[in-house]
């Protein structure tokens, strides 16, 4: 699969943590997410970064992508997606903490930061 479908069809695929006994931590930036404003409908660009310290599994990289691409057309609040992303990537990994930024561009003088967490972090 590749494109569109891919992106239509993606699933938040983990795999075992290589080292559950270990408290560790893994950041994630994902540079050119988009989604659509639910009130003007134009786009929003941001910059997603996520660090978790896994639990019993980790998100595959290139299935984030897909996941995280799926939002391009969808028309959403800042808050609310990613109060979302957050909640399915808790309910795939299950992670010992995981937090969520949301740095959305500046549209009309305006900047948001959206960021959410689940958890207790430890100490690495």
């Amino acid at each position: 699969m590749y494109g569109e479908r891919a992106i239509a069809e993606a699933e938040l695929i983990c795999f075992d943590n290589p080292r559950p006994g270990r408290a560790y931590e893994i950041s994630i930036e994902l540079p050119e997410f988009t989604c659509k404003c639910p009130f003007s409908g134009y786009p929003d660009f941001a910059v997603l970064r996520l660090i978790y310290q896994p639990g019993p599994r980790v998100v595959e990289l290139k299935a984030i992508k897909l996941y995280v691409n799926s939002y391009r057309d969808r028309s959403i609040s800042h808050e609310e997606v990613t109060n979302r992303i957050l909640d399915d990537l808790v309910a795939a990994t299950d992670p010992q903490w995981m937090q969520l930024e949301a740095d959305f561009h500046p549209r009309g003088n305006v900047h948001t930061v959206v960021r959410v967490s689940h958890g207790t972090r430890l100490d690495c």
